[in-house]
């Protein structure tokens, strides 16, 4: 049997150069599912096809949808979608609360500080009465890596339509000598430690996420930071281990050359 649909939809036609007049039926599969058939449509779709010099044209009648779920026309009348014609307010913002904006501020600063941290490392290590270039290196990396991290969060700031405002930095240490500990494993200790910290912010930025119920910076954060983080935390816990099973004595400098490779 075949199947009968009420389906209002907007007449309309078209002319084009060189064309026949055609008709065209809103129409179903019979029961079998071979062959065409209509029994009922309220609608007919004419395509007017003659010998016109402009080019193709469309007009609408304009008749009324029934069952539509989506009128943008109207739904774009709501506040939270309208355009703001202040220059001082992000035209992309949208549910993107002050605290969210300000947990990612406060983020940023962690990172820097990392950064700042770990370039003070670089350079004491990089001094001609220390001259352990594999710690030197290993330390510029981390530092150039925390520093891209922060810059991650600046342009994610911008994207969500917040403003990015940098804190303060405290002055890192410059010497990282131990008398117990030398100054390898005391400097990778420290470093371990920080980079726990720096998760131990993460996962707060997180959780200021969801307690807003913001699923896209909660994503943000957990695909782009944490996996990453812990990962650096298992990496330096083990040269931690290794360090302190090496001493302070000519096994650093073997270390030392393992970091180089």
């Amino acid at each position: 049997m075949a199947a009968n649909f009420l389906i209002p939809v907007p007449a309309f036609s078209l002319a084009a150069k060189q064309w026949d007049t055609a008709s065209v039926l809103i129409t179903s599969p019979t029961s079998d599912g071979h062959g065409i058939s209509c029994s009922s449509v309220s609608a007919l779709s004419s395509v007017s096809r003659k010998k016109r010099n402009s080019s193709l044209v469309v007009s609408a009648t304009g008749e009324t949808l029934t069952g539509v779920v989506f009128q943008p026309f109207e739904e774009v009348k709501k506040e939270v979608f309208g355009v703001p014609n202040s220059p001082q307010v992000s035209l992309a913002r949208q549910y993107f609360v002050d605290e969210c904006e300000s947990a990612i501020n406060e983020q940023i600063n962690v990172e820097y500080t990392a950064s700042y941290v770990y370039h003070a490392m670089f350079a004491y290590f990089d001094r001609d009465n220390i001259a352990l270039k594999g710690l030197a290196k290993f330390f510029k990396e981390s530092s150039e890596e925390e520093r891209e991290h922060a810059e991650k969060l600046m342009k994610y700031q911008n994207i969500r339509g917040g403003k990015v405002v940098l804190h303060s930095i405290l002055t890192p240490p410059s010497e990282f000598e131990h008398v117990e500990k030398g100054d390898a494993l005391y400097a990778m200790e420290l470093a371990l430690s920080l980079e726990k910290l720096t998760n131990e912010k993460l996962l707060r930025l997180q959780k200021v996420a969801d307690e807003n119920n913001d699923p896209q910076m909660a994503d943000f954060v957990e695909s782009e930071f944490l996996t990453e983080q812990v990962e650096s935390i298992k990496k330096i816990a083990e040269y931690v281990t290794q360090l302190r099973m090496v001493g302070k004595g000519h096994g650093v400098w073997h270390f030392d050359q393992m970091l180089l490779n």
